[in-house]
Parts: structure tokens; C-alpha cells; sequence
């Protein structure tokens, strides 16, 4: 019985660092868009635009506003088209990553205005290009807040699997439902429970270091 739950908690971990790992990779790359695009775009800002930064936002609000189990179901034809099937770790990673974007667009925005806007004035007043304000301002000003969202961002993705577990897409979410649950296996559950508490502390602790990092090392060269 316990090489039974070891093989299977194991499988399940393997299968939920899996769709953790490439969600938050996808998920930081499209936030990371839709955050920037924000700041810049906005009334004042480096790149102006405002009727794009009110559609961006009205989407990003939209998206947000679904609860992420009708989410995951109303992306299956979307993950199907992509990876050729909607079960499975692979295609929640689909799901995971378009339901967690919107949200870490807006912890990136919301890390993005912490930066003072006289650095971004100065770095205006010498003519600093668009691209270089973004890129060598206000991303590395902002870089201890983003690490810290970030985190935030992950742990919920983490979450968000064990969600997607209950429509089949594998992982120690899956795990607890079929065989904790269903089948009456107390120790499966709360290995899983167990597991999924030590990967939501090792991602905090490794946020927390990092972040850490960063502003010790401003401190030493301020």
C-alpha cells in the first residue's frame, strides 16, 4: 500500500511542476504584455494610447471575471486545436496559462507603477527612446515588486491545477479527486494536500530570497 501512494504521489508531483513550470513561463510572457502595455499606453505615459489601454483593460477584466473552472471548460476547443486533445497536463497548461495571464498583467502593472516617475521624466528629458525607458528604467526599478507578483502569479497557477484536475487534466489535484476522494484513500489525500503546501512554501521562500537579493544589492551600490 505505501509503494502504491509513493508511486502515486510522485507521478501526480512530476505531473503538477509540469503544467506549473510551462504555465507560468506562457502565463509570465503574455502578463508581462498585457502589464507593460498598460503602463505605457496609459494617459501620460511613454507610449500614449488610451483607447487601446481601455481595451486591453476592459479584456483583462473580462477574463478575470470568469471563475476559472467555466474557463477551463470554455478553453478545451482552444486546447484541443492546439496540443490535439483536451485531457491531460499538456492541454491545461493552455487553460492555466490564458486564465492566469490577465491576473499577472495586472500584478506586473501594479509593480510597474511603483517605479518614481522622475526617473521616467529624467530618462525622458534626455531623449531616451521608448523602448530604452521600458527596458532600462522602469523594469529594473520595478524588478523586486515583480519578483514578489511573480511569486504571487505562480502559487496561483499551483492552485489553478488542482482545479483543473477535476476535468481530467492529471496532477496531484487529479490524484486527490480519483483516488482520495472517490476511492477512500486517506493517505493519498493528504499526501497530495502535503505536497502541494510544500510547493506553494518552496516558491515563496525562493521569491522572498530573491527579491531579498535585489534590494540588498541596491542597498550596497546606493
Amino acid at each position: 500500500m505505501k509503494e502504491d501512494m509513493v508511486e502515486l504521489l510522485w507521478g501526480g508531483l512530476l505531473q503538477t511542476l509540469y503544467m506549473v513550470a510551462w504555465s507560468s513561463v506562457f502565463a509570465l510572457i503574455l502578463g508581462a504584455l498585457l502589464g507593460i502595455t498598460l503602463v505605457v499606453t496609459e494617459k501620460g505615459g511613454v507610449l500614449p494610447v488610451p483607447r487601446l489601454n481601455r481595451v486591453i483593460s476592459t479584456a483583462i477584466n473580462g477574463i478575470r471575471s470568469i471563475p476559472f473552472i467555466i474557463l477551463i471548460v470554455l478553453l478545451l476547443p482552444l486546447a484541443r486545436l492546439i496540443v490535439g486533445t483536451s485531457l491531460g497536463p499538456t492541454a491545461a497548461i493552455v487553460s492555466l496559462s490564458i486564465g492566469a495571464a490577465p491576473f499577472l498583467g495586472r500584478i506586473i502593472e501594479s509593480a510597474l507603477r511603483e517605479v518614481e516617475p522622475g526617473k521616467i521624466e529624467a530618462a525622458k528629458s534626455v531623449g531616451a527612446h521608448p523602448l530604452t525607458i521600458i527596458t532600462q528604467v522602469i523594469v529594473p526599478e520595478a524588478l523586486p515588486a515583480l519578483v514578489r507578483g511573480v511569486t504571487i502569479a505562480v502559487i496561483s497557477i499551483t492552485e489553478f491545477t488542482a482545479v483543473a484536475g477535476a476535468i481530467g487534466a492529471g496532477g496531484l489535484g487529479s490524484l486527490a479527486i480519483r483516488f482520495g476522494y472517490q476511492r477512500f484513500r486517506t493517505d493519498v489525500l493528504l499526501g497530495t494536500v502535503l505536497l502541494i503546501i510544500l510547493i506553494v512554501q518552496v516558491l515563496q521562500w525562493s521569491g522572498d530570497y530573491i527579491a531579498g537579493s535585489i534590494d540588498r544589492k541596491r542597498c550596497k551600490s546606493g
